[in-house]
């Protein structure tokens, strides 16, 4: 008989470990899936179209807090933890609940989920959230295109919509956005790349998507989500750490696992981190792979006109996962209002409404910054809606892509922009040419 089995995911990790894995695979029936971390990703069906022929009828989808009835009411044998950035030992709480209901709880590796690509491939992941990701890659992307490559970005899953019109999307134009109706913070991902110049691939069938950026790409760059590993199989992985968080490189799924992976780390934003933060994750990183190149990086500001913050009440409007589940309290927006001369930064709880009031809620570490939840019109508008409700004179918006462009603020507003500097040597150009150079 196959095994019942269900997967605990957050609509990302957990539909490509069902993609590679389990569809088609007559061992394994998979009852549900479970849902977190992202709002309203429950209580859909994961859909016959992409579940393959042993499902005719889909897969539901329902929130994990029903997770011990489940495993009761369906007989689970086996579930499989399938998403990331979450302490170690919240693992072993949801182990151990898996297992007090009577299933067996699993982690699947790189050897069960990875695809191979018939071209090399860059990963850039990391230990935590918010580490800096989305600007080591642009810098890697840069690198790459400057060498005479024709690079594919393909992002981790995002798929927060329409499932089967999700399956592969293809992002070479802002209008594209538009397009695939994309939350905010899909927007922040591929936003950057699209005015780089840089095709972006993301959606639901990760096999499906490689096949059709292999056809446009001299290399595939896979730019990794929250702290989860790469997708395919990697011919360099750099693994981006951050010294504002030091230790977390070493107590977070599961980005230690990505760390022990690492070929090359990048110890970013040491222009704004204790010395002797930076020092202790260089010895944390040695320690777990002592192989790597260590190169450390610093995340210059650029607003467009500073002078325009001194004296002023700012609201600061921040990256939404860095400051939720990446238990950050601020982010550059925050840097830049206090190193150019805010008279204060105000605080947004008093003006949130509906999900961002809940957001502050559920995340109680955030500091007074304002994440940039927009995980769907509704919630883009509650957003629009807490900043126009604030007394602020001024939004510094710290947010990887213009939010004029989809929101309507009604308060003058400054950009700021970051991108990742290295310093010292070996450099990142120093070693993709070593490893790629025609």
């Amino acid at each position: 008989m196959p095994i019942k089995t269900l997967i605990m995911g957050a609509a990302g990790r957990d539909f490509h470990n069902f993609n590679v894995f389990f569809r088609d695979n007559p061992d394994y029936q998979v009852v549900a899936f479970t849902a977190t971390q992202i709002p309203n990703i429950e209580g859909r069906i994961y859909p016959a179209e992409l579940a393959g022929s042993l499902y005719p009828q889909g897969i539901p989808i329902y929130p994990e807090s029903q997770l011990t009835q489940l495993i009761k009411e369906h007989h689970i044998e086996q579930v499989v933890f399938a998403y990331s950035d979450v302490p170690h030992e919240y693992v072993m709480h949801k182990a151990s609940e898996v297992l007090a209901a009577g299933a067996d709880f699993r982690l699947m590796g790189p050897e069960s989920t990875q695809l191979k690509s018939s071209k090399p491939v860059v990963s850039v992941c990391a230990v935590r959230t918010g580490c800096g990701k989305s600007q080591t890659t642009r810098r890697v992307s840069l690198i790459l295109r400057e060498m005479g490559f024709k690079v594919a970005a393909i992002r981790h899953p995002m798929p927060y919509g329409n499932l089967i019109a999700q399956r592969v999307q293809r992002f070479a134009e802002l209008d594209d956005l538009d397009e695939y109706e994309c939350t905010i913070e899909e927007r922040e991902e591929y936003e950057p790349h699209i005015v780089n110049g840089v095709i972006v691939y993301a959606g639901v069938d990760y096999e499906a998507i490689l096949r059709q950026a292999e056809q446009e790409a001299d290399i595939i760059l896979w730019d990794g989500g929250n702290n989860d590993l790469p997708f395919y199989v990697s011919d360099f992985h750099i693994v981006v750490a951050d010294p504002h968080r030091p230790g977390h490189e070493r107590a977070y799924h599961p980005g230690e696992a990505n760390a022990r992976m690492a070929d090359v780390f990048v110890i970013n934003k040491v222009d704004t981190a204790d010395p002797d933060a930076v020092l202790a994750v260089n010895e944390n990183l040695r320690a777990l792979q002592p192989d790597a190149t260590i190169i450390e990086a610093a995340s210059p500001l650029f607003v467009d006109d500073p002078a325009a913050i001194q004296g002023k009440r700012v609201l600061v409007v921040e990256d939404g996962p860095t400051l939720t589940h990446g238990e950050m309290a601020y982010g550059a927006g925050w840097v830049a209002a206090r190193r150019f001369g805010a008279a204060e930064i105000i605080d947004p709880r008093p003006f949130a409404v509906g999900s961002i009031k809940a957001t502050y809620a559920k995340y109680p570490t955030t500091g007074d910054v304002l994440p940039a939840m927009g995980y769907g019109e509704a919630q883009m508008k509650e957003l629009e809606q807490t900043i126009n409700n604030s007394d602020a004179d001024l939004v510094i918006i710290g947010t990887p892509i213009d939010l004029g462009r989809i929101l309507k603020i009604n308060k003058p507003t400054q950009r700021v922009r970051y991108e990742l500097q290295e310093i010292g040597q070996p450099t990142l150009e120093d070693l993709l040419k070593a490893r790629f150079d025609k």
